[in-house]
């Protein structure tokens, strides 16, 4: 009976031995990343009364430009209180996202294209109007060294959206013979942003279904014509070709990592010319400095319609140099950039280029001679 019982101390002895060698070992861990933790104080201004505030870190530019994948995100409850000290983060470089979690979903809501709808502020009372940049908004977090910042929450569309004005220029080079010169029109850069409806130079978006990674919106354009009959000898008494705009439909996906992917389908609308385009877009957005930019792949179909409008020879307009030349529907590829700059805060630059390789129909035609289109659109807003 005594061994049972010095053997039952023994054990006990044991268990005592390594629970404290698993607390020692455990408060030596916290200890550690405690000393290596960075303090950050948050001060809201005019904080909301009831739901939830988030505090999104970021130390990717590519992930701030499109406010996803956050590194860190702490919430904390609304009490009523103006200042947050957060404690959670190791020493490192950052950019800080605070928004009213309203709903308390436990993400930022954002608008059918894309931008958020809850009031928000970012580090260094940065306050974008196009894709943050993460260089205005990062600071460094240092061990023993605490921030504070003070944010107020905003809602980036306001209650009317957002508005600017400035000019813009379509330019396509021509892929003719004999055609020196390329097309290009001077248009009024009209801006406007709001939750369903985007305006831009040329292009206008409206959301009608989903937000988020699946939506459907109804699409315009403005299409200039591809050439003047009086640039080329090959050209002349064909008649100039017409300007026109474009309307339809797309479907557009987020995929993982910030991949974009679009299908849509366009008509002329004013029945200029007739037809239509069926185009599948993919794109991914990077950010360097205040430079957002957006590499682009495309795969365009072009009815015959509008590929007999652009490339053919109709029969009435043959001659000796120009044989009539009969096209139908023509595919191309097209790959290209789209670049955003935010030059102060109201002033915003939009530029994209791109490069249309023709249909192997296209370029036989007589009065064709090269197998490319260059195309591009650059425009500067100021927006209030």
């Amino acid at each position: 009976m005594r061994k049972r019982n010095v053997a039952s101390v023994c054990i006990v002895k044991s268990l005592c031995n390594d629970c404290v060698c698993l607390y020692a070992i455990m408060m030596l861990l916290k200890s550690a990343f405690v000393a290596h933790a960075a303090e950050l104080i948050v001060r809201l201004e005019y904080p909301p009364a009831t739901g939830t505030v988030a505090f999104a870190f970021f130390d990717s530019a590519n992930a701030f430009g499109d406010l996803r994948d956050p590194v860190k995100v702490l919430t904390r409850p609304l009490d009523r209180r103006s200042q947050y000290l957060l404690e959670e983060l190791p020493p490192g470089e950052y950019a800080l996202l605070v928004y009213h979690d309203e709903n308390s979903n436990r993400r930022i809501d954002k608008t059918f294209i894309g931008i958020p709808k809850e009031p928000l502020g970012f580090s260094n009372r940065y306050r974008p109007k196009g894709p943050p940049s993460y260089s205005r908004a990062v600071f460094t977090l240092e061990e023993g060294r605490p921030r504070h910042f003070d944010i107020k929450l905003y809602r980036p569309l306001g209650k009317r959206g957002r508005v600017g004005a400035g000019m813009g220029v379509i330019l396509r080079s021509t892929p003719y013979r004999d055609y020196d010169d390329g097309v290009y029109r001077v248009i009024p850069s009209i801006t406007y942003i709001g939750n369903r409806l985007q305006v831009y130079g040329p292009n206008l978006q409206v959301g009608l279904i989903g937000s988020g990674k699946l939506r459907l919106a109804a699409t315009g354009k403005y299409r200039i014509g591809a050439y003047d009959d009086d640039a080329s000898s090959f050209l002349v008494d064909m008649g100039d070709r017409k300007d026109t705009f474009m309307a339809g439909l797309m479907i557009q996906t987020e995929w993982p990592g910030g991949v974009d992917f679009s299908m849509s389908y366009e008509h002329d609308v004013i029945d200029s010319i007739g037809g239509g385009m069926t185009r599948f877009g993919i794109d991914k957005s990077f950010q360097v400095g205040m430079f957002t930019f957006s590499p682009q792949l495309a795969l365009n179909w072009l009815s015959a319609e509008l590929s007999m409008h652009d490339f053919g020879v109709p029969v009435d307009k043959q001659t000796l140099q120009r044989q009539a030349y009969d096209i139908d529907d023509t595919v191309s590829v097209e790959a290209g950039v789209q670049l955003f700059i935010e030059i102060t805060r109201n002033w915003l630059m939009v530029a994209s280029f791109g490069f249309e390789f023709l249909d192997d129909k296209v370029v036989d035609s007589p009065i064709v001679e090269d197998d490319h289109v260059m195309k591009g659109f650059t425009a500067i807003s100021y927006l209030f």
